[in-house]
């Protein structure tokens, strides 16, 4: 049988089975070391950040800054501006990553698989033609081409840059 390498799944367990019971979006929304929390960008409303747990290379997810649980709770211009930040890190993947597609959306409640129910979050995720391979299907396993920090890197200049 052989076996994939995947040292980032004891962390996720451990976080999980020593999570203080706080929110991990509010937590992570606090200023401190924005590299190891993987925070790509901070708008007055919302903030960026790659999924540490991605579906695939380069996976991002726009949160509020605002603890709600559902899009009704959030104001026109948090939505405005879900939707801009969304926009922008789709042109700044296709940039940095050569992006060629895009899933973008919201998993709401336990039900539809959201891992965080109670801090609504949009997922971005980049796709490339050919991306999908066995693994997800027959093995339940992702395949990541690259560390995370390393996409970190290749993506924070294009946060730095101000929306056109």
């Amino acid at each position: 049988m052989e076996r994939l390498w995947a040292p980032w799944r004891m962390q996720f367990i451990e976080e999980l089975r020593d999570s203080s019971g706080g929110c991990i979006f509010c937590e992570l929304a606090a200023a401190g070391d924005d590299r190891k929390r993987l925070v790509l960008s901070r708008s007055e409303l919302c903030y960026v950040l790659m999924n540490r747990y991605p579906y695939n290379n380069g996976h991002l997810m726009i949160v509020p800054f605002k603890h709600v649980a559902s899009l009704s709770e959030l104001s026109r211009e948090e939505h405005a501006e879900m939707l801009s930040l969304c926009a922008r890190s789709i042109e700044i993947m296709k940039q940095a990553l050569g992006a060629e597609g895009f899933n973008c959306g919201f998993n709401i409640g336990a039900a539809a698989g959201a891992g965080i129910k109670d801090h609504i979050h949009l997922h971005v995720v980049p796709r490339w033609c050919g991306d999908a391979n066995f693994l997800p299907i027959i093995g339940n396993t992702r395949s990541m081409p690259e560390y995370l920090e390393e996409t970190y890197d290749r993506l924070i200049p294009g946060f730095k840059t101000p929306p056109l």
